[in-house]
């Protein structure tokens, strides 16, 4: 449903295209990681996986699933809720690594949260936290690094910001691009493979960036 429902809306915020690596692929049990700038990009990046045919478990702060309708459709389709602090928070690793033994992908955000809360702007991946490299460390899944530019014109800033960005959107259409890299082998200690993965992500994010004014277009 997610992924439904993001493919639905996204085109009526924003002009979304799609390109990738020439040898991006997405193998079956992989690590999906974007950088994450906005609360509207989650969104985005989901209705682009699904052009690629695509549809990961997503691991989410847990506080979504208190949502009605919302967190009982993200408990019914088995994404994940991520709890800080506790047993609750390793929880959230294994069911992630119940799902890729399972060949699913899993999508999840390694710098944890948003970093960045000025308005418009694009902002570079901020550090990454440990989850990504924990999960690779414990399941050896290759790691496809995702980045997205563009979100951040449709929802950023504080709250009046972020209500003006969404009501305005649909007569802006800002332009929005996502960008997939080369799946990366683990290899070398955990602060190796998290480095390997925040350069991937950043540079991505930079190609995505570079697109954000281009005519849409999807390149696979």
């Amino acid at each position: 449903m997610l992924s439904r429902l993001a493919h639905a809306l996204v085109p009526v915020f924003g002009r979304l295209s799609v390109t990738a690596d020439r040898d991006a692929e997405f193998p079956p049990g992989s690590v999906i990681a974007p950088n994450h700038t906005s609360l509207a990009d989650p969104a985005v990046v989901l209705a682009a996986l699904r052009r690629l045919g695509v549809r990961p478990v997503v691991m989410a702060a847990a506080g979504l699933w208190g949502v009605p309708l919302l967190g009982h459709a993200l408990a019914r389709e088995g994404h994940i809720p991520v709890h800080r602090g506790g047993r609750r928070a390793a929880r959230a690793l294994d069911l992630a690594e119940d799902a890729l033994a399972r060949g699913r992908s899993v999508l999840i955000y390694p710098e944890g949260g948003i970093h960045a809360y000025g308005e418009g702007a694009e902002t570079a991946p901020g550090p990454f936290r440990s989850g990504l490299s924990r999960l690779v460390e414990r399941t050896g899944a290759p790691v496809v690094p995702v980045g997205q530019a563009g979100a951040r014109r449709v929802m950023s800033g504080g709250a009046a910001g972020q209500v003006a960005g969404v009501l305005t959107a649909p007569l802006r259409r800002p332009a929005l691009h996502v960008h997939v890299g080369a799946p990366l082998t683990p290899a070398g200690d955990r602060a190796a493979n998290t480095a390997r993965a925040h350069a991937a992500v950043t540079a991505a994010w930079r190609t995505a960036t570079a697109h954000l004014d281009r005519s849409p277009a999807l390149t696979v």
